[in-house]
């Protein structure tokens, strides 16, 4: 389809130049005589929203101005180029400053991270993330970007979160300057930074961060036109919607996502684990929305899906499913469909040594935890947590939810055999 020689004008090239996509998105509106009225409708917004959407420089949400663009006709190549951060090395003049209400809004937004993340990590290593989203730094380049981004998986499935998140903002700036090159490769890998950087703010709790970087990890899986890339940020964005309650959109992308992979054939084992992957993060949506029937019949299918797949998965594979991995997302189901019962049925063989990474251990023991919390059952949840803290004590410090049993825990159980040492191991020394 030719491209419309407005994209080509001076004007457009020089706001994406700038990164302004809101400016861009004024001018296809002006281009098509269309109000800002016209548009919300058209995208399922306020006006006010669209208004906000075009006077901004800051980026709330990602995927209404995906639609927005899209709506007026910005062409890709454009809406990439607008949506990039600007070079570290770049003069302070050629910056584009943000409006003084987005300056005043920093300090609130950022306040509000660190609350919802006071007791998950450190201060500055969040803030550190914060201000390389805003604002790449420079790349510090030290050393090859796949042995690095390897180190940063090895640090989440570790769960070490302080240390993958000092880690985060050199990766990034690395990652958008490999990107520079327009290959598909380095685009995926940019987006497989920003799925990384979204997966430990959800378990950190700081769902607008996780928001922000799943958005951009979407973004460039798309540019990069990789179907694994592509489905890996949808799940990730999922994610993150399914815990901002925003169930039905969430299902909706897994399921489109879903629909890609299953076209492909799944002639290979990457895509037939991706494929068992979206199936079992589908089910857990479906159950934490209280769709029973539709969980329990997503799980069954990603455990069939499951059984051509080794009961280890590959080292470096982005969907490090097995038949195991699918029994414990069972067990999740179960667990948010509110059958703790069933819950511990579907996870009572399963056994640390089936799941390759401390992450997976120390999961299998916070999921085992809920159930037995849930079945009423103190001695045997301060077990599965101290279990858990022991294979990856991030995994029970680090995750507000499960802090929140340990609190349960002492504050109600205090005499219980494990408790104590659980609740200390878990508190900070003041």
């Amino acid at each position: 389809m030719p491209v419309d020689p407005l994209w080509n004008s001076t004007t457009a090239l020089q706001l994406a130049a700038q990164r302004r996509p809101g400016a861009l998105i004024r001018i296809g509106c002006q281009h098509h005589a269309w109000t800002l009225a016209v548009l919300a409708d058209r995208i399922g917004c306020s006006p006010a929203t669209v208004s906000r959407l075009e006077r901004r420089t800051r980026i709330a949400d990602l995927a209404l101005v995906h639609r927005a663009a899209r709506e007026v006709g910005v062409p890709r190549y454009v809406l990439m180029t607008s949506l990039a951060a600007p070079p570290a090395t770049a003069p302070a003049a050629t910056r584009v400053t943000a409006s003084q209400r987005d300056a005043e809004e920093d300090p609130m937004r950022r306040r509000t991270l660190l609350a919802a993340t006071a007791a998950a990590g450190p201060a500055a290593l969040l803030m550190g993330l914060d201000d390389a989203l805003a604002d790449t730094p420079a790349p510090p380049r030290a050393g090859p970007l796949d042995g690095r981004l390897a180190g940063a998986h090895a640090l989440y499935d570790q769960g070490a979160h302080a240390r993958l998140l000092a880690a985060l903002p050199g990766l990034i700036a690395d990652a958008h300057h490999s990107a520079v090159s327009r290959r598909s490769l380095d685009q995926a890998r940019l987006s497989a930074v920003y799925g990384l950087a979204s997966a430990v703010l959800v378990k950190l709790g700081s769902y607008d961060g996780a928001r922000l970087t799943a958005d951009r990890a979407r973004t460039w899986a798309e540019v990069s036109g990789s179907p694994l890339a592509t489905a890996a940020a949808a799940r990730e964005l999922a994610v993150v919607l399914r815990h901002q309650d925003q169930h039905g959109a969430a299902q909706r992308l897994m399921s489109s996502a879903t629909d890609g992979l299953e076209a492909s054939g799944l002639r290979t084992d990457a895509t037939a684990a991706a494929y068992a992957q979206m199936l079992c993060t589908m089910a857990y949506t479906a159950a934490r929305a209280g769709r029973r029937n539709q969980a329990l019949a997503l799980a069954e299918e990603a455990r069939r899906a499951a059984r051509r797949l080794p009961q280890t998965a590959p080292p470096g594979r982005l969907f490090a499913i097995s038949p195991a991995a699918v029994d414990l997302y069972t067990v999740g189901v179960h667990w948010a469909l509110g059958d703790a019962g069933a819950a511990l049925e579907a996870g009572k063989n399963l056994r640390p040594e089936q799941f390759p990474t401390a992450e997976r251990k120390a999961r299998l023991g916070t999921d085992m935890a809920r159930a037995w919390w849930a079945w009423q059952r103190p001695e045997q949840t301060a077990r599965a947590l101290l279990d858990a803290y022991r294979s990856s004590p991030g995994e029970v410090r680090d995750r507000p939810a499960i802090r929140h049993i340990v609190n349960l825990l002492a504050e109600q159980h205090p005499r219980t055999t494990g408790v104590r040492q659980l609740h200390a191991a878990v508190t900070p020394a003041s």
